[in-house]
């Protein structure tokens, strides 16, 4: 009921301003021809104190008289004209004003009740935001879900594989603290499909390792946790990404899925945050950034923002191809092309780890040794308060052929 009617102020809003405009300009369509006939007359009345003062004699006032009399009658006779016109124009004006408000209205309504959804509550934001909440907090655990979904039909496992697979599950069920037979055993239930079984295996692997446990124990069980659920994130699968972010917060993988878990509760603009970010950051052939370039114009709309993508890093699949088809000195001129191209952004846009290290393995492939040495260096003093980056450019030199000298 409030939407009406406001809808409805707004419209008689505008109704009367645009009558007040039409309106006015008709006033002063007649004030400029009372305007004339009242200069007129008192034109006429300066004559006549003209003659008073001895400024005028009577035969040339009389003249004056005549000429003013005869442009007042034509100025009273304009006026008269355009106080009937304005008349009858201003019961047109109101008539067509009031039959444009009918249209403009009843159109505006029409085109809601087609076109909208009139019987949809309002939807303030922090009701929204509860509702998010709301569907995260009561969501199914992972057994109910696994629980209503269809059964999967798996292909006809390998013999040697099942085999062996049943042979571990007798070994831990002897040596419940047997952390390789865990290992081993989570690994080939995967490769079986049975990923049920896999994130029971890998949940007494992060038991066994206590404070050995790593970041990439826990990716391992949402990833299960996930794939068992096709793609759904359970309670026990986000419990299992928050302790890998709480590990290490820039992680990719972790990062990506929690994106997407804000996705399935309710909350895109939360998911536009995390992928945002992850995409701007690269690298481009990271795993996730396929995916994330899917679907960021879509999530950039729903989350009210806007946003243009930075372009793909790096060769795309096209100049790989075309690469392909050239001749040796072709295809060396183009990679020289390309290294240029990254040498140029890396200098002036900086780049991520990863990025150098590509500089710096390619130049090493083209044998331009003493450029890549340039690059080592700069790089290892750009990265040397970041020990895996440090450690990616390291081993790219030793790619290159640079630490052997």
């Amino acid at each position: 009921m409030e939407f009406w009617l406001i809808a409805g102020l707004i419209s008689a809003l505008v109704a009367a301003l645009l009558g007040r405009s039409l309106l006015r300009g008709q006033d002063g369509v007649v004030d400029a021809a009372a305007y004339d006939v009242q200069v007129y007359r008192d034109q006429l009345s300066e004559v006549d104190r003209d003659v008073a003062r001895g400024v005028l004699g009577e035969a040339e006032a009389e003249r004056t008289r005549t000429e003013i009399s005869r442009r007042l009658l034509a100025a009273d006779a304009a006026a008269q004209s355009v106080t009937s016109k304005g008349a009858r124009t201003g019961v047109e004006t109101w008539g067509g004003l009031t039959l444009a408000a009918i249209l403009v209205t009843a159109g505006g309504l029409g085109l809601y009740s087609y076109l909208g959804k009139p019987q949809m509550a309002d939807m303030p934001l922090e009701n929204r935001l509860q509702e998010a909440r709301d569907l995260a907090s009561t969501r199914l655990s992972q057994a109910a879900f696994e629980a209503q979904m269809p059964v999967a039909i798996l292909p006809e496992p390998d013999p040697s594989l099942l085999n062996l697979v049943e042979q571990l599950r007798d070994v831990v069920k002897e040596r419940p603290d047997d952390l390789r037979g865990f290992q081993l055993l989570a690994r080939n239930e995967a490769s079986l499909g049975n990923y049920t079984r896999a994130y029971a295996a890998q949940n007494r692997i992060i038991e066994l390792k206590g404070d050995a446990v790593e970041t990439n124990d826990y990716l391992t069980l949402a990833d299960y946790y996930m794939i068992a659920a096709q793609g759904y994130i359970s309670p026990e699968a986000e419990d299992a990404l928050s302790e890998a972010i709480r590990r290490e917060p820039q992680n990719g993988f972790a990062r990506y899925y929690t994106g997407l878990l804000m996705m399935q509760t309710g909350r895109p603009d939360l998911t536009f945050r995390f992928w945002r970010a992850l995409l701007e950051e690269g690298p481009e052939n990271a795993p996730w950034i396929a995916p994330i370039r899917a679907n960021i114009d879509d999530l950039a709309w729903i989350a009210g923002v806007r946003y243009d993508p930075p372009a793909p890093r790096g060769p795309s699949a096209e100049d790989i191809a075309a690469a392909e088809s050239l001749s040796a000195t072709d295809r060396a001129a183009m990679i020289e092309g390309m290294v240029a191209s990254l040498s140029d952004r890396l200098a002036s846009e900086g780049g991520s780890a990863q990025e150098w290290a590509q500089l710096i393995t390619a130049l090493g492939v083209l044998g331009r040794t003493g450029d890549a040495k340039d690059i080592w260096t700069e790089a290892q003093e750009l990265f040397n308060e970041t020990p895996e980056g440090l450690a990616m450019i390291n081993q790219a030199a030793a790619n290159a052929g640079l630490t052997e000298e």
